[in-house]
């Protein structure tokens, strides 16, 4: 049921962190995944790392907020392999973190190109492609993951913009999955809690956050990026094949407290 093997994956944001942990987890599932980023260096090191465990992988440097590279990227993978099973949505970017209010708009408008306008366009490029495949034994074609966030649905403090495109990620992620869901392809969001990247060492790192947020996280503790993994692996797998349009919290119990 957690069988990938013969699947082609597209992971962004996978030179670090939570996109890493999920290419690896991916790719030891029997995927050969396309390990994307913006820096082509980053990329590489983690292909080398899943080929030198036995796996599939490729390196290709795609910056989600560019139109040209996220056209560059699919072309791609059709001319190099002809199909895409698996597409996660993974890379992201919080370039300002402060009161709401005094949000610049170069903060505003990057965040939006590619937490919102990025993962939009990746989305339906992933959907057409996905088209092309032969439908499985329940008329599958494909499945896409959303890295949203918890603080799409509860904002963050002094992450407004943030988590108003992540909002937008979970909306977006509904919209997908009800209209592609009669073409065979599946697209389901995680809302990841506090994890300990780089992405999010203001927080991690930072005392006074960490006093403000652990109170409200029941198991009491900051997740690792591998604790994402085995959820998108779930979201991709035959063992979801009748789940779409769902949002899985992995936080910690952050969102029932």
């Amino acid at each position: 049921m957690f069988d990938l093997s013969g699947k082609v994956a597209l992971v962004t944001g996978a030179s670090r962190g939570i996109g890493e942990a999920i290419a690896r987890t991916l790719a030891a599932a029997g995927a050969h995944v396309v390990v994307s980023s913006r820096k082509i260096d980053g990329c590489e090191r983690v292909a080398e790392a899943i080929r030198a465990d036995g796996g599939k992988a490729e390196a290709f440097a795609c910056h989600i907020g560019e139109m040209e590279q996220i056209e560059r990227v699919f072309a791609h993978i059709d001319s190099t392999h002809g199909r895409l099973d698996i597409l996660v949505n993974n890379a992201a970017t919080n370039p300002y973190f402060g009161p709401i209010a005094d949000t610049d708009l170069g903060a505003f408008q990057k965040t939006l190109d590619v937490n919102i306008r990025g993962y939009f366009y990746m989305t339906a490029a992933g959907c057409k492609l996905m088209q092309k495949n032969a439908p499985d034994a329940v008329g599958g074609r494909g499945a896409i993951v959303n890295l949203a966030s918890v603080n799409g649905v509860i904002p963050g403090p002094y992450q407004g913009i943030y988590s108003i495109t992540k909002a937008a990620v979970i909306s977006m992620t509904q919209a997908y999955a009800k209209e592609w869901a009669p073409q065979g392809v599946r697209v389901n969001a995680l809302l990841p809690g506090i994890t300990d990247t780089k992405f999010a060492s203001a927080l991690v790192h930072n005392p006074e956050m960490q006093q403000l947020m652990m109170p409200h996280v029941p198991m009491q503790r900051v997740a690792a990026p591998s604790e994402m993994a085995g959820a998108v692996l779930y979201l991709v797998a035959p063992a979801s094949s009748y789940t779409t349009g769902a949002c899985l919290n992995v936080d910690g119990g952050y969102l029932t407290a």
